[in-house]
């Protein structure tokens, strides 16, 4: 064999190396996850919930966490963007709730920032009191609502997400000015559950699973769900005379500057995760519904989602 053809050889077997590189899970040694949210809520429960299930697949060695909530996510979308650019073992949990937020806010940071990776679940969202509130069904909150709305307090995730949108659109369908609705905004789930429980807020606003144990424990009275139908036993909106549905998504974001190779590693990674016995799990017990869109496709969605709940927020005059 002469040096030419050694040398050919060699050139091909290099290739194909980089080839299964790029192909590769690129985070299989250490996962690195941005949590824009304090501990306890939904987006901290997808983080951990995901990398749990990757880890039980023997599809990373670890993974590490970084809490950073406040501003619907966008604090923690700004130190991802600025800390994270270039590295295929990065990722971030988001949604609608940062989408909403940034366009309320105006925020100067956005998600065209970052890479999209996946869509994962959707969630629709519960409406509870505290055990000991007065409002024992849907009708008595929309008439308190209707006599004093700002007496009427909603605690729920960040101005501008899902739970605030969700509690305008009750106003609105209850005849009431969106914009007097009086919204508390909480960094976490887990303060938004001391301040229910405790009677702080009127009303709470969360996915169906963050609020699950606390409804089961007889700490909240549920009175509502966004969905199209009664779920887990509690009555819709819709049947209750507001022609009201909402689903919260989530999903998760690569760093910005990374390839379409390292992307697509991120994708396989993430789509091998939900296959796994562990995340279906997650969503039984959680009650979130599979969602699964990748790449390009989630992309597309969340270009069109922006213009959506851009619209809706606008139309519901509660934007600064």
């Amino acid at each position: 064999m002469n040096i030419e053809m050694i040398a050919r050889r060699w050139a091909a077997a290099c290739a194909l190396c980089a080839l299964a590189f790029a192909a590769a899970p690129v985070a299989a040694q250490n996962l690195k996850v941005m949590i824009p949210a304090n501990p306890g809520g939904g987006w901290d429960q997808t983080g951990r919930s995901l990398a749990a299930a990757m880890q039980s697949a023997k599809l990373i060695g670890s993974a590490q966490f970084d809490n950073k909530g406040g501003a619907a996510g966008a604090i923690g979308l700004a130190q991802f963007v600025n800390a994270a650019k270039g590295d295929p073992n990065a990722l971030m949990v988001g949604g609608m709730v940062m989408v909403g937020g940034i366009h309320l806010n105006k925020s100067p940071v956005n998600l065209s920032m970052v890479t999209p990776v996946a869509r994962l679940t959707s969630e629709y969202l519960v409406v509870v009191v505290p055990a000991g509130s007065p409002h024992k069904n849907m009708g008595d909150l929309v008439r308190a609502l209707k006599d004093n709305p700002g007496k009427v307090s909603w605690g729920g995730g960040s101005a501008g997400g899902s739970d605030h949108i969700l509690a305008g659109m009750i106003a609105k369908a209850s005849g009431v000015d969106p914009a007097r609705v009086n919204y508390v905004a909480f960094k976490g789930g887990g303060e938004a559950i001391s301040a229910i429980v405790g009677g702080h807020v009127s009303a709470g606003i969360s996915g169906i699973g963050e609020f699950a144990e606390q409804v089961k424990a007889g700490r909240m009275r549920a009175l509502a769900v966004s969905a199209p139908s009664r779920t887990e036993g509690i009555p819709s909106l819709k049947e209750q005379g507001m022609d009201v549905e909402l689903g919260n998504w989530r999903g998760v974001f690569g760093a910005p500057g990374i390839s379409v190779a390292q992307r697509d590693a991120l994708v396989k990674l993430v789509r091998a995760a939900t296959e796994s016995p562990a995340w279906k799990q997650t969503l039984d017990k959680l009650g979130w519904t599979p969602v699964f869109l990748g790449g390009d496709e989630y992309k597309a969605f969340l270009d069109e989602e922006t213009r959506r709940i851009a619209g809706i927020i606008d139309s519901l005059g509660i934007r600064k």
